[in-house]
């Protein structure tokens, strides 16, 4: 019996691990859980043009199948100061996560002072949250851009700004802090316009958000932006394009700007030329803690003067192509 076939893996999480985080200026140990669900209820209608993580999701995983997942979670949980629950969908989606069951969780991991969990805005309403602990609840929503044209031709995303602030408004009114997260060059950007777009956006969100995460792209299988990618129509963001995100929300300030890119320094995610990957993934990691621009001043490479060019020559020839794989410096 095949991997794919095997009727038990169900019953255990996709992912389970352990990383840190922050809860109001403090670092904490960290539980991250992504369980198996049916899937994006979006991704099943139509789907966001970068996601890949659903792809393989089944409908077909019940609450016994949920709960089972939850005990195995529970094994490994240490009381770690924050619990962030993922489920590559909206934990709010009562489709996807029965009421019955979120209101098991808040109860399993009571040792945790917070519990993070994901969802559309629509699922943001009073009827989703009766029942569940709202003082160590925080909700992360994946906004992608404040910029309504860009949100629908370039991601796809199904929502817009004005419901994203409806949300954002109703957890302020219930003391539920906001986790939004931004992404990071979507396709049919070139790359100085989806750095001015991830900077506008942090302008925006910033006002409604305790933290906001900047997420670069990854080039997950099975999507559109891999197809672009295959044919050198798209390229993962440079590292410099996020330290200039990074320094322009620090100097804003009022939250946490933070980053964790998936996929960093491989060719699929955001990377350089491949020789200065390391420190910059490691100074990312330590602004996202510290909140000290200071840590990315010392940043330098030869490939900054090619990141540049590179952006002059997208801007001249109005194209969002790898100008540089045509080139054949990539």
């Amino acid at each position: 019996m095949g991997k794919k076939d095997d009727p038990s893996r169900n019953r255990r999480p996709d992912a389970l691990w352990k990383e840190q985080d922050m809860i109001d200026g403090r670092t904490v140990e960290a539980m991250v859980l992504i369980l198996r669900t049916s899937g994006c209820r979006w991704f099943h209608e139509d789907g966001c043009l970068m996601c890949g993580y659903n792809t393989t999701k089944e409908r077909k995983v019940g609450i016994e199948e949920l709960k089972a997942q939850l005990d195995f979670a529970l094994q490994k949980y240490d009381g770690e100061g924050m619990v962030k629950i993922y489920t590559s969908g909206s934990f709010l989606d009562p489709e996807e996560i029965p009421a019955a069951l979120r209101n098991e969780v808040f109860e399993a991991f009571t040792d945790s002072e917070r519990v993070l969990v994901e969802s559309r805005p629509e699922f943001i309403v009073e009827e989703n949250l009766e029942g569940m602990d709202l003082e160590r609840m925080q909700i992360a929503t994946g906004l992608e851009s404040a910029n309504d044209d860009i949100r629908d031709a370039c991601v796809n995303k199904g929502f817009s700004f004005a419901d994203y602030e409806r949300a954002a408004l109703f957890m302020r009114e219930r003391g539920i802090p906001l986790r939004t997260y931004l992404l990071l060059k979507p396709p049919f950007l070139t790359e100085r316009e989806a750095m001015r777009d991830t900077m506008d956006s942090v302008e925006r969100t910033i006002p409604y958000s305790e933290s906001v995460s900047i997420n670069p792209v990854n080039v997950q299988r099975d999507t559109l932006v891999e197809r672009l990618w295959k044919r050198g129509e798209y390229r993962s963001p440079w590292w410099w394009t996020l330290l200039e995100v990074l320094r322009h929300g620090s100097k804003i300030g009022g939250s946490r700007i933070m980053s964790a890119p998936s996929g960093a320094g491989s060719p699929r995610g955001i990377h350089n030329c491949g020789k200065c990957e390391d420190k910059f993934i490691e100074a990312v990691r330590r602004f996202s803690f510290k909140q000290d621009p200071k840590v990315l001043d010392d940043l330098q490479c030869d490939c900054k003067a090619e990141w540049m060019a590179l952006m002059n020559v997208q801007d001249y020839m109005r194209t969002s192509v790898d100008v540089s794989r045509y080139l054949g410096n990539d």
